[in-house]
């Protein structure tokens, strides 16, 4: 694949982002698909990676598979007059979202893991 047409894809993937989060925030959208919604969207804007993109192959799955898949899903359920509403949105929007919160919570799992890492270690090693 060519680099200009992965940076092509780049950009789709970018502007369908933005889309799925316009399409979160607009009260027509159901609330399952919303909540679907939110949870991709902020994944995808979010600034940290659940998988850090330095390891090995599984780094970039969530960057090639899962984002993609999700938004995918939520454009599927969206209801055609919120997509169409959601994408002038998009086409308008100048500044792409971040997601804080949702980084708060990649950081918090992170926390989590190396907390129970570091408790498994130290429990293995005390005699």
């Amino acid at each position: 694949m060519a680099l200009s047409t992965l940076r092509k894809w780049a950009k789709e993937l970018k502007r369908h982002t933005l889309v799925v989060y316009f399409a979160a925030r607009d009260p027509r959208t159901p609330w399952l698909v919303r909540l679907l919604a939110l949870l991709v969207a902020a994944y995808a804007l979010s600034p940290i990676d659940l998988i850090p993109d330095f390891i090995p192959v599984l780094g970039y799955l969530d960057d090639l598979v899962i984002v993609p898949l999700g938004v995918l899903l939520v454009l599927k359920l969206v209801p055609p007059e919120v997509t169409r509403s959601a994408r002038e949105q998009a086409l308008a929007a100048v500044e792409i979202p971040v997601s804080r919160a949702s980084a708060a919570i990649v950081v918090a799992i992170w926390v989590a893991i190396v907390g129970v890492f570091g408790l498994w270690v130290w429990q293995s090693v005390r005699p």
